[in-house]
């Protein structure tokens, strides 16, 4: 009777007080990838601890000695709440994937529509295919597809920005299509939507919003000029980015430019942080799996 209890509380922590504590350390954000694992983690973990909970508390009420009325009662109880998480899991990853791919196909028909392809706008490969709008205003995001992704800017965004500044914002967009942050960026909102406020986490959701756009901003510095980056993020702050595409002015800008600047590596803080996403899979997972195992000895 202890498992379930333990799986139910630790289903609560990780869904709310976990991702508050982790937003509001900064320094996270210097180890991006670790840091993302870590929030996938907590995520994952949550979701095993809340699911284990009812599945625990049935096992051992229908499988422990003699089964009573009330063993029945609660084990039904248990499994109906069990799946009711399932559902609402499935039913906002259906109704999220599904507005997500309906708004972005037709915003990349109404880029084809509008936009010319310029092959030559950042300069080498980088340039090839750019999606340019003939707009006054800075801009510059990706459009995720699985039949075809777009990469836009506008026409006073080449004009504004420096041959190097150019580079490293396409850079951006293509490590973003090319790592499919858009899948990560929908997992986490499949979450935050699928449960009540006071269960779910916006702290988690903004953080990760955050994380992709370092992850994006470290991959696009590796070839090109870090301080080329910071200056074309800046320079296109306050554009804003159609709904279900990735700018590289997304969230939390600020933050982004304060990583850029320091480059001191955290070797150790990458391995602890790894070492306590790993922890936190196995926790959930071992609270289920042993007693069940247990069981059948």
């Amino acid at each position: 009777m202890l498992t379930p209890l333990v799986l139910g509380a630790l289903a609560l922590v990780l869904a709310s007080p976990v991702p508050w504590a982790l937003a509001r350390w900064p320094g996270l954000r210097h180890t991006p990838v670790p840091a993302m694992l870590l929030w996938q983690s907590t995520a994952l973990a949550a979701v095993l601890a809340a699911l284990g909970a009812g599945l625990s508390l049935v096992t051992s009420r229908l499988w422990d000695g003699e089964v009573g009325r009330l063993d029945v009662v609660l084990a039904a109880l248990a499994g109906g709440v069990t799946v009711v998480v399932t559902g609402r899991l499935l039913l906002s990853g259906h109704r999220t994937g599904t507005t997500l791919r309906r708004l972005r196909r037709r915003h990349r028909e109404q880029v084809d529509l509008l936009a010319r392809v310029d092959h030559e706008a950042a300069g080498g490969t980088a340039g090839r295919g750019l999606s340019v709008l003939d707009h006054e205003v800075p801009v510059a995001y990706c459009v995720p597809g699985m039949t075809g992704s777009r990469i836009v800017v506008s026409r006073s965004t080449l004009t504004r920005l420096a041959p190097a500044e150019l580079e490293a914002v396409v850079a951006h967009e293509r490590s973003h299509l090319r790592a499919r942050h858009d899948l990560v960026l929908e997992a986490f909102t499949v979450l935050h939507r699928a449960f009540p406020r006071w269960v779910s986490s916006a702290a988690a959701h903004h953080e990760v919003q955050v994380l992709v756009e370092v992850l994006a901003d470290r991959a696009a510095v590796r070839r090109g000029d870090r301080r080329a980056l910071a200056s074309a993020l800046l320079a296109l702050a306050g554009s804003r980015t159609p709904g279900g595409a990735l700018g590289a002015t997304g969230t939390g800008l600020a933050e982004r430019v304060a990583v850029l600047r320091d480059t001191r590596p955290r070797r150790v803080q990458s391995v602890l942080v790894s070492l306590a996403a790993l922890g936190l899979i196995a926790l959930p997972s071992g609270l289920v799996v042993l007693p069940w195992l247990a069981g059948l000895r």
